[in-house]
C-alpha cells in the first residue's frame, strides 16, 4: 500500500455554512487509492456532514472538492456517484423493508432504491449475491430485508456499497446501534474487506477508536468542524490528540491489532 497517486477524494479548504454558522471550516484531506482512513470526532462535529460531501449530495459554501479526478462542478455528479459506495444509518430507513437482501445490494448498481425503476440481467442478480457472499452472508440473499436482525442488516448495506465496484467507500457509522458480539463480528468482517487487495479507497466515520478494524491505515480528527490532525494511524492516533479531540483526558492503549481509550479525570 506504498502508492500516494492517484487520490480518490480530495478536499481543499472546503467550508459549510449554515445560518452563519461553520459546519465544516477549511477542510483539507487527500485520500489516496490504496488507504484506508478512520474519521473521529465529537457528535456534532461534522462528521457525517463531511460524508454527506464526499458523497456528492452535499455541496460546500466554498472551497474545491474532486473525486477521482474530477471537480465538483465541472462534471456530472450523478454519473460520479455511481462509482461511490455509500453505507448510512440513514439508508436503511430509505429501503423498502420487503425487498429481499440481494435487490437491496443489486439496486445500487444505479443508486437505486426499487428494483423496478431499472432493467436488471443474470449477471447483475450474480454480482449481488457475490457481494453478499463477500459479506459472509450469501446465505440471506432471499430473505426480505425486514427480517434480518440489526447486524445482517448493516452486512447487506455493506455489500451495497461493492455491488457497483466503486472506486471509494464512505462508511458512516456502520457499528451505530448494534450490540458487544453484532460489533465486534462487524468490526472482524471490516478488517477483512480492508485487507482486500481489490478493495476501493474505504473512509470510516465512528465515534470510537474500539470500533477501528484491522488493516486501516490513516485517522483524521475533527474537532468543532476543523481538521485537528490528520496522518498515519499509528503516528497522530495518540493520547494528547485524542483527548484534545473529545475534549477530556483520555488514556489510550493498542493491543492485539485493536485500539482502546478510557477516561482518567478522577
Amino acid at each position: 500500500m506504498g502508492r500516494t497517486d492517484p487520490t480518490a477524494l480530495s478536499l481543499r479548504n472546503v467550508t459549510l455554512v449554515r445560518e452563519g454558522r461553520a459546519i465544516l471550516d477549511d477542510i483539507t484531506w487527500n485520500v489516496a487509492t490504496d488507504e484506508r482512513w478512520v474519521v473521529l470526532g465529537r457528535n456534532g462535529c461534522g462528521k457525517s456532514t463531511l460524508m454527506k460531501i464526499a458523497s456528492l449530495y452535499l455541496h460546500p459554501s466554498s472551497g474545491e472538492l474532486e473525486v477521482f479526478g474530477e471537480k465538483l462542478g465541472r462534471t456530472d455528479v450523478r454519473s460520479l456517484r455511481k462509482r461511490i459506495g455509500v453505507a448510512s444509518s440513514g439508508m436503511a430507513d430509505q429501503l423498502r423493508s420487503d425487498l429481499i437482501a440481494a435487490d437491496v445490494v443489486m439496486t445500487a448498481k444505479h443508486a437505486a432504491l426499487e428494483p423496478w425503476w431499472h432493467t436488471y440481467d443474470d449477471a447483475d442478480r450474480q454480482r449481488a449475491r457475490e457481494c453478499l457472499d463477500r459479506m459472509e452472508i450469501g446465505q440471506l440473499a432471499d430473505r426480505s430485508f425486514a427480517t434480518l436482525s440489526s447486524g445482517e442488516r448493516q452486512r447487506v448495506l455493506l455489500a451495497r456499497t461493492l455491488m457497483p465496484e466503486p472506486g471509494l467507500l464512505l462508511l458512516d457509522e456502520p457499528t451505530a446501534g448494534l450490540d458487544l458480539a453484532g460489533r465486534e463480528d462487524l468490526v472482524r468482517s471490516l478488517g477483512v474487506l480492508a485487507a482486500g487487495v481489490d478493495t476501493p479507497a474505504t473512509v470510516l466515520v465512528t465515534h470510537h477508536v474500539e470500533e477501528i478494524p484491522e488493516g486501516f491505515t490513516h485517522v483524521l480528527m475533527l474537532r468543532e468542524a476543523r481538521v485537528l490532525v490528520a496522518g498515519v494511524l499509528a503516528d497522530v492516533l495518540n493520547e494528547e490528540n485524542l483527548s484534545q479531540c473529545f475534549g477530556m483526558p483520555l488514556g489510550l492503549e493498542h493491543r492485539h491489532g485493536r485500539w482502546w481509550a478510557w477516561g482518567t479525570e478522577p
